[in-house]
């Protein structure tokens, strides 16, 4: 799994007031919450854009007055107009405490499918996994290439080792949709 770093520093006051001094010295307020007792601080907001604006899982080592904490961004709040960010919730790891992430789900190999003039759609861009955190896996990358036209893989023929996947069981993943170049090159193979 990737690992963002980040350092931040307690918050000696909490309130409204507090929270808007620190936006507008470009810093985040965010609390953690976990293991033991909830942790106030903030962070940077530029610290913030490897962990948010990229389509990848990660963790967060955050390191808070010398101290060093893992942990991975449970909700993040947003300026409705400037859309910068208000708050962020981090959420500490436990080794023995299963956490539940989105993973973003990748295809592999050229559909048989595809190759008749189909089009591969990923209907399902990020599962929902439940896992211990060394067994969080960092993508779920699934194989398309025995697809044929209108074949599809669903949540429940995807393969988990250490992980569960908490989204319904008969949703599709990625299909392979059918164009009207296929149709109709089916329609002169069958005149011909």
């Amino acid at each position: 799994m990737k690992i963002v770093s980040m350092s931040g520093s307690l918050r000696e006051n909490v309130g409204k007031k507090d929270a808007k001094a620190l936006r507008r010295q470009d810093r985040v307020p965010c609390v953690m919450y976990g293991k033991t007792e909830q942790i106030m601080f903030s962070v940077p907001q530029v610290e913030f854009k490897p962990l948010v604006f990229t389509p990848e899982a990660a963790y967060v080592e955050i390191e808070i007055n010398g101290q060093k904490r893992m942990a991975m961004l449970k909700d993040i709040e947003y300026h409705p107009v400037t859309e910068n960010i208000m708050h962020a919730d981090f959420y500490e790891l436990s080794d023995d405490k299963p956490i539940v992430m989105s993973i973003p789900v990748y295809l592999t190999g050229t559909s048989v499918g595809v190759m008749k003039g189909g089009k591969a759609v990923l209907k399902i861009k990020r599962l929902k996994v439940k896992a211990l955190p060394a067994n969080m896996p960092e993508k779920i990358v699934l194989d398309i290439t025995n697809l044929d036209l209108l074949q599809g893989i669903k949540v429940q023929d995807v393969a988990t080792d250490n992980f569960d996947l908490l989204d319904v069981k008969s949703s599709v993943v990625v299909y392979i949709k059918s164009t009207r170049a296929a149709a109709a090159a089916a329609v002169l193979l069958c005149l011909s």
